[in-house]
């Protein structure tokens, strides 16, 4: 989704009466599957749009997106690391790290 679509949903959302957060990679070092600015929405049910790149690097973004919906921080800054230093992901990662803004919309 380019970044006009992802507001176009976001307001749908929010119209809806949906509780929503966004987050985007504000910096991404070595390989990543996702460049800086890519976005994800993700709604209160764990429904999302878009996407920062897949697999457990966007799992801990949902979890991260989904805190900022119930607590009281309404932002927070995360670093997701797809390296695989030990070998334990069997090869399924790309080499890079990014971080992440995410905010409750």
């Amino acid at each position: 989704m380019n970044d006009q679509e992802i507001f176009r949903k976001i307001a749908e959302l929010k119209d809806q009466g949906n509780a929503v957060s966004l987050a985007t990679i504000v910096e991404a070092e070595g390989s990543t599957p996702r460049e800086v600015g890519a976005k994800m929405i993700v709604c209160a049910d764990g429904s999302v749009c878009g996407s920062v790149g897949g697999g457990c690097g966007e799992s801990q973004v949902k979890s991260a997106a989904l805190r900022c919906l119930l607590t009281k921080n309404k932002t927070e800054l995360i670093k997701v690391s797809l390296l695989d230093d030990l070998g334990t992901k069997g090869g399924d990662v790309c080499g890079g790290t990014m971080r992440l803004f995410v905010e409750k919309v």
